[in-house]
């Protein structure tokens, strides 16, 4: 059993328990539920299947009925905790700058008839291109992202999409308050490199870079291969008449005839990926209209130029046949070194999906059977807070591998092994939770009466009607459309 550098224990144990010690004061109400229940997803020996099973941790000192009681009647003060998770330290990339991953994970409830708020959302199929709309509670998270390949990030929000929402709006919201929580943190001081947003290709990146122009930071998120964007205009010939242009000619992704030559090049040899060649051309921007995000939008749309990157790989480790990727960054002049730097840090967004695989399948997340969507809002915070409280405790956790297990490292130590021995680290931190007072049940329903209070139902919301006027054509065996814009 391998044991962490002594010398990073005590500032270890101080940062975790301070950040115990301010999570007990952003709960608000039954505070002391809510943090043993938090301790019991921490010490738990295997992974958390219900809320019942909780109350049978050691550490958790109430019973079942007292666990929902906490979920449904507790409050927790998102705002302070949120300030609490911006103050811990965070990883940074090699150059000194912050890298933020956002992406939506979803709750999926689809027979909770009862719940309401519910959206559908779009899960992967077991067939290819298959989208299957399941109801649900979509949340969108923003992590810290590490510089090397690891399985840890930094959860620092969570924020669950309302019915009727724009998630490019939303999402720049989130960010706004996020970047700007930061800063208040002292995570970012003038002169230091801009912060580094990267999203995946179901987020607008030139909309998220034209609603947070106005902060200290860059976006870099992956496009669609069908896209098409534009050149800059190209300069006006004296004594020519008529408007000027807005926008040269088309950069179609599908269409090599149409890129010209790259601005910078370059060639990489990896491990996993075999030869990666990375190509860049600049000043690209969409040629906006007033449809989708900017339907609202007054007068003429913005120009936003970025810089776009092909990456195309050798080989994957699946064995599967490797497609380009194309990405888009907010920031223009890329010479080759930043090229890399850019493509290389889009490869650790993915990162993210192991901590949305621990969420769901070690620390419970989806598990419980909640009703109301601000009890699930409270349940997301604990369990934000509880992983929180494991990347504190890496520097004091011991490797207690299985027997089948490979030893590891103390700085290589998975989330998964950390949590095995936080039972053994809780009881050297803060743990300001009282005991439980002694009560008894409540008398509940007489014996034969029925309920005369039924629970309404809710429909699951749906951005347009299901029932269409008109008979729609079919759809065409073609190929899909390119994108204009």
């Amino acid at each position: 059993m391998s044991l962490p550098h002594r010398d990073a224990r005590p500032k270890a144990s101080a940062q975790l328990s301070r950040f115990r010690d301010e999570f007990y004061s952003c709960l608000t109400a039954r505070s002391d539920a809510l943090f043993e229940l938090a301790d019991a997803v921490l010490c738990g020996d295997g992974p958390v299947r219900s809320l019942a099973e909780l109350s049978l941790v050691g550490e958790c000192r109430r019973g079942h009925g007292g666990i929902y009681a906490a979920l449904a009647q507790g409050r927790v003060d998102a705002d302070r905790l949120r300030r609490a998770l911006a103050a811990v330290p965070l990883p940074r990339a090699a150059d000194g700058r912050l890298v933020l991953a956002v992406d939506v994970t979803c709750w999926l409830r689809p027979d909770a008839h009862t719940s309401p708020e519910r959206i559908l959302c779009h899960t992967y199929g077991r067939g290819k291109d298959q989208h299957i709309p399941v109801p649900g509670w979509p949340y969108s998270i923003v992590c810290a992202l590490e510089p090397g390949r690891s399985s840890w990030t930094a959860p620092l929000d969570a924020l669950r999409l309302a019915p009727g929402d724009d998630t490019a709006t939303v999402t720049a919201r989130q960010l706004r308050e996020l970047v700007e929580r930061l800063i208040r943190a002292g995570q970012w001081q003038a002169g230091e490199p801009d912060i580094l947003i990267i999203a995946d290709a179901g987020y607008d990146a030139p909309r998220l870079a034209f609603l947070l122009d106005d902060l200290p930071v860059q976006v870099l998120a992956r496009m669609r291969s069908d896209r098409v964007l534009r050149r800059p205009a190209p300069p006006r010939q004296p004594h020519t008449r008529g408007r000027p242009p807005r926008h040269g000619g088309e950069f179609v992704f599908g269409q090599p005839d149409t890129w010209g030559a790259p601005d910078t090049e370059t060639v990489t040899e990896t491990r996993l990926y075999g030869t990666a060649t990375a190509r860049s051309w600049d000043r690209l921007h969409p040629r906006l209209t007033h449809r989708s995000s900017w339907a609202a939008a007054d007068g003429i749309l913005p120009v936003i130029e970025g810089t776009v990157i092909r990456l195309e790989i050798e080989r994957l480790p699946n064995g599967a046949t490797p497609k380009p990727v194309w990405l888009w960054w907010s920031g223009t002049g890329a010479d080759a070194v930043g090229t890399d730097r850019l493509w290389q840090a889009y490869l650790r967004r993915f990162d993210i999906e192991h901590t949305f695989r621990l969420f769901k399948q070690t620390l419970g997340w989806t598990s419980p059977k909640i009703r109301t969507p601000e009890a699930a809002d409270r349940w997301t915070w604990l369990v934000l807070a509880a992983y929180t409280q494991l990347r504190l405790a890496r520097p004091l956790a011991a490797d207690r591998r299985r027997p089948w297990e490979k030893p590891s490292t103390p700085d290589r130590l998975t989330p998964a092994r950390v949590r095995r021995d936080f039972r053994h680290i809780r009881p050297t931190t803060a743990c300001p939770a009282q005991a439980p007072k002694p009560s008894r049940p409540g008398p509940g329903r007489p014996p034969g009466r029925k309920n005369t209070r039924p629970t309404p139902r809710h429909d699951v919301h749906t951005p347009h009607g299901t029932q269409r006027k008109t008979p729609q054509p079919k759809k065409p065996t073609t190929s899909r459309p390119r994108r204009t814009g």
